[in-house]
């Protein structure tokens, strides 16, 4: 493998890796900060890919990006509602939020499940003709993900500071000092799900706009892959301050893309990509709990060791 090869797949890694480090995020303020696992995420990733691609067809490919946010709020709302106002378990809650966006997105797209954007102006091919004759043209894609980072980014740094972010984040930690200190966790849930909804929407156009195309599964899998980039981002900067945890994520991120590009690299079939996402998945939650339990493992062998010395 050359150098230029090496560059390339990083090239690709950096691309993949910035746009879904925004369903990352959106994980690490709905499962890190507020302990809820959503499971609408894959389905909540679709819809903002399929609402951008319809407004971007129409001709509007900057207002795609605020209706996608505004579909990811209304998903998240749903979710939280389920959860909050219905008495339905937070995982049981986000399944059937996954199960009905399917036929929602399907509607979305005028009963089809693909649509093209290949002569579609996008966010991207704006930028590309704004750099155009400049050192950065051919980074474009790279551009465009890394502004939407690093807004989101500072977004949920400053939020996490204010009062409600801080209430947020108390209900994720004790939900029942939460109630004593008269702040309602019921409000508190839907808020943190809303905005972790919109970013993850926001993910999901920016992935159909670089792509130049939307199908029905774009966003399968995506849970799984947004979970296991934020294992590997707490592996690196886990207990630090939110801006560096938030960086974390997104490391993680690239470093998950990146071990995607070069299994395809080696010619890895297509079909065995969701068996190497279930592997990183495991390696990422087990490696910190095994790395606990090795100075335990290394004294038994040790003594194991020695009691057989001591036989012989």
């Amino acid at each position: 493998m050359t150098f230029i090869d090496v560059m390339g797949l990083g090239q690709t890694a950096l691309e993949l890796g910035l746009t879904s480090s925004l369903t990352v995020l959106a994980l690490f303020l709905s499962y890190t900060m507020l302990n809820v696992c959503d499971l609408s995420t894959d389905g909540c990733f679709t819809l903002g890919a399929c609402v951008g691609a319809a407004c971007a067809i129409s001709g509007h490919p900057y207002l795609a990006i605020v209706m996608a946010m505004v579909s990811g709020v209304c998903s998240g709302f749903i979710t939280a509602f389920l959860q909050t106002k219905m008495g339905i378990n937070s995982l049981l809650a986000g399944i059937i939020v996954n199960t009905g966006l399917y036929s929602i997105n399907i509607a979305v797209m005028g009963n089809t499940s693909l649509l093209n954007m290949n002569t579609t102006p996008t966010v991207y091919t704006k930028m590309k003709e704004i750099l155009a004759g400049t050192p950065l043209a051919g980074q474009f894609r790279v551009i465009v993900s890394l502004i939407a980072v690093a807004a989101v980014i500072v977004f949920l740094c400053l939020f996490l500071k204010t009062r409600l972010g801080l209430a947020i984040r108390a209900t994720g930690n004790n939900p029942d000092m939460v109630r004593s200190s008269s702040i309602n966790p019921v409000f508190t849930t839907i808020i943190g799900l809303c905005i972790s909804g919109s970013i993850t929407a926001l993910s999901g156009c920016l992935t159909a706009q670089a792509q130049k195309s939307v199908n029905i599964d774009i966003g399968s899998g995506m849970v799984t892959i947004a979970l296991a980039s934020l294992l590997i981002g707490n592996a690196f900067l886990g207990r630090r301050k939110i801006p560096l945890r938030a960086v974390g994520a997104v490391l993680g991120a690239f470093i998950f893309r990146l071990v995607y590009t070069v299994a395809l690299r080696f010619d890895m079939p297509a079909f065995m990509l969701k068996l190497v996402s279930a592997i990183i998945v495991v390696i990422a939650i087990a490696g910190p709990y095994l790395k606990t339990r090795f100075p335990e493992l290394k004294r038994r062998m040790t003594a194991r060791k020695d009691g057989r010395g001591r036989n012989a």
